[in-house]
């Protein structure tokens, strides 16, 4: 969280917020078009929401053959609503977590008006935007961003009911975007916790002998038919079909995503295990550079929460019970308290007035637009010099030398932009400073660095290479695939399975080799290759995404051999 800078004398407060907005939409919007959906997440979603297109099958995502059943379809319908809207899968996939941003943003800077001040409006907006993990998840194509605008919309709703006045609309509303969140991804329920951070507060104020003013606790009853309606969604055709279509894949898929997908992996997490303190580095690291300006907070909030101040009692009350909640399971990902920051923007906005008012932490920012502009240099001085290090990097991703140059002179050029401003706005002005670095930096992540590295990173320049090594004519099949070869090929492509064994993939895959040997291959990772196969015919077509991919003819199958590689699958080898 980064406080938004004091409105420069020369400018008039009547042009700062749509210069703002201005600047916000340009940095997070720039980049959409110029590059494909990339790993880990982006490429599954998009594929999930293409075959909702394409077969008119809606209600349940697939990966392929196969259902998906790790997360629930709202955010692929709403990358297949983009879809059909714009007309192209290129220009379409960001939008949904480019609008949540943006959306957020809104409601930050609303609730900062209607909970304080439109001065502070301003503050909070920008303390959001200026927060690496923002900007950096609002330029990805993943659940999390429009997870964040669903539980901002219902943070929303219940401070207009629990910190203005009654307001039955605003509580059902948030109630509604807690259920749409929670058939988004499982953890949209968390603003609901806010009510226990109101009763807090409201026990605390009787116990001060204190006239406990807002809405009578009986009204929060109605948050629980709107969260349901919001949950119903998707549940009620999921369970419509259970009860009409009870087949065993659809089962097992109801399963999967309401049992294992949520209360197994929150009480027993098999993957992405991290110690009791994660979320602390993630702050420190992911939230810069406001992250280091909390010390400095700690004792105005709590003057403030001694003096019952209802407003920080929800929100860092709020904010705490997510963190724990969190920080309790031993499965942890640094998106996880991606929703926390809304709250945190407008629990900071009140005190960042005072807080730029001290030379020190005009000094911290200013220095921290420093250290990125020393950090970008170096970078791009580096690369255009074809330093080894460079090279290096490159090597391992099997990347070209020729991106050198292209990516240095990018971190050149906003090295040099920012050592410019920083001459022109000095200590003085370093809140500017920073919020015009981080608009130049997610313009750079979004117009240089992602469309260079896209052919790369996408898989798109390794399926270009099989498309021409097996010619327009052929036919292509999968084998221990993932999700961007399949989204990236140029042709109708078959495939046997994604969770399925290496094995048993094979052992479809090589009838299906054998029926037509000429015109048929198949594009395998190494470490799936099959024992069945002549290795003096196989191809060795690249290295993507740290894998390498390996094309073999139909003529290189031996459909007398019956052995099978060893191991099931990948996570068992």
């Amino acid at each position: 969280m980064l406080p938004e800078p004091a409105v420069p004398v020369a400018l008039s407060r009547r042009w700062f917020l749509p210069l703002l907005w201005l600047l916000m939409i340009a940095s997070l919007g720039a980049g959409i078009g110029m590059r494909q959906p990339q790993p880990p997440d982006e490429p599954r979603f998009v594929l999930a929401a293409r075959t909702m297109v394409e077969s008119g099958e809606w209600l349940l995502p697939h990966r392929g053959s196969e259902l998906y059943a790790e997360k629930p379809p709202v955010f692929m319908w709403l990358q297949a609503v983009a879809h059909q809207v714009v007309g192209s899968w290129h220009w379409s996939f960001l939008l949904p977590s480019l609008l949540a941003a943006l959306l957020s943003l809104w409601l930050v800077s609303d609730l900062a008006r209607r909970l304080w001040s439109p001065r502070h409006s301003l503050y909070a907006m920008a303390a959001l935007f200026c927060t690496l993990q923002f900007g950096l998840m609002a330029k990805r194509a993943q659940i999390d961003m429009v997870l964040v605008g669903m539980t901002t919309v219902a943070l929303w709703g219940l401070l207009r009911h629990l910190a203005e006045r009654r307001n039955l609309p605003a509580l059902w509303l948030a109630g509604f975007a807690a259920g749409l969140g929670t058939v988004t991804k499982g953890v949209g329920f968390l603003p609901l916790l806010m009510v226990l951070p109101w009763f807090g507060w409201w026990l605390y104020q009787r116990r001060r002998g204190q006239a406990v003013a807002g809405p009578h606790p009986a009204t929060l009853l109605w948050v629980v038919p709107a969260f349901l309606l919001g949950v119903a969604v998707w549940l009620a055709p999921l369970g419509w079909a259970l009860l009409h279509e009870p087949s065993a894949s659809l089962q097992s898929y109801a399963h999967e995503l309401l049992f294992k997908q949520t209360g197994t992996r929150y009480a027993n997490a098999w993957h992405h295990r991290q110690p009791v303190w994660y979320y602390l580095q993630v702050i420190l690291t992911l939230w810069l550079p406001g992250s280091l300006l909390l010390p400095l907070l700690a004792r105005p909030w709590w003057r403030r929460l001694r003096r019952a101040d209802r407003r920080q009692w929800l929100l860092l009350g709020w904010a705490l019970l997510v963190l724990l909640f969190f920080t309790a399971s031993p499965g942890k990902r640094e998106v996880y308290v991606l929703p926390m920051l809304p709250a945190m923007a407008l629990a900071v906005a009140p005190l960042l007035p005072g807080l730029l008012r001290r030379l020190c932490v005009r000094r911290y920012l200013f220095g921290y637009s420093l250290l990125l502009m020393l950090a970008t240099g170096t970078l791009g001085v580096m690369m255009m010099t074809d330093s080894h290090w460079a090279q290096a990097q490159l090597a391992r991703r099997a990347m070209p030398d020729s991106l050198l140059p292209v990516l240095g002179n990018g971190l050149l050029v906003f090295a040099i932009a920012v050592a410019t401003l920083a001459v022109w706005l000095r200590v003085r002005r370093a809140a500017v400073l920073v919020l015009l670095t981080h608009g130049m930096l997610w313009m750079l992540y979004g117009l240089v660095l992602m469309p260079t590295l896209d052919p790369y990173a996408s898989a798109s320049s390794l399926m270009n290479r099989v498309g021409k090594r097996i010619g327009p004519d052929a036919e292509l099949a999968l084998v221990a695939w993932r999700e961007q070869n399949l989204l990236q090929a140029d042709r109708p492509v078959r495939e046997f399975g994604f969770k399925r064994p290496w094995a048993e993939q094979w052992h479809d895959a090589g009838p299906w080799l054998a029926e037509a040997p000429e015109k048929r291959w198949v594009l395998v990772l190494d470490k799936a290759m099959s024992p069945c196969v002549d290795p003096a015919q196989v191809v060795d077509i690249g290295i993507a995404n740290r894998n390498r991919w390996q094309l073999l003819p139909g003529s290189a199958w031996d459909a007398r051999c019956h052995a099978e590689r060893a191991g099931a699958s990948e996570e068992e080898d």
